[in-house]
């Protein structure tokens, strides 16, 4: 497995539809997107860590104004979108998109809900690319 804690072995790993971290080898605390370093203790004696893909939602937001690529995925005003803050089994937070939640009625998205993780792939062959997303458990 590369040991090369960056951006791209994340979404390589993201496209093979497996969530990864690091984990500072030294004092055991985890990261979630990976880093090379622990800024704690500047060590850098880093492993890769398989995440479960379960998590609580801890926060969320209704986006109703959309960026290009959102736009391009079907989402706008009347078709917004949920993103939100994951609090994995592990222990770091991650922000993602939040899939099978009532986006009409946000006030029916519950803080607390158990949710999993799910890959949201975009694009075809060369071009295609997975995003992280979770949904309820």
């Amino acid at each position: 497995m590369e040991n090369e804690f960056t951006h791209a072995a994340y979404s390589g790993f993201l496209n093979e539809h497996k969530l990864f971290g690091s984990r500072d080898k030294k004092s055991g605390a985890v990261f979630l997107p990976p880093r090379p370093l622990n800024p704690q203790n500047f060590s850098a004696d880093m492993e890769w860590l398989e995440f479960s893909g379960k998590g609580t939602l801890v926060a969320y937001s209704i986006i109703y104004i959309v960026p290009t690529a959102m736009v391009e995925a079907g989402f706008d005003r009347k078709n917004p979108y949920c993103v939100g803050i994951v609090k994995t089994e592990e222990g770091p937070m991650v922000s993602a998109f939040i899939k099978d939640v009532d986006v009409l009625h946000p006030e029916n998205i519950k803080v607390g809900t158990p949710v999993k993780v799910l890959f949201i792939d975009r694009g075809e062959g060369e071009a295609r690319q997975s995003f992280l997303a979770f949904q309820p458990a």
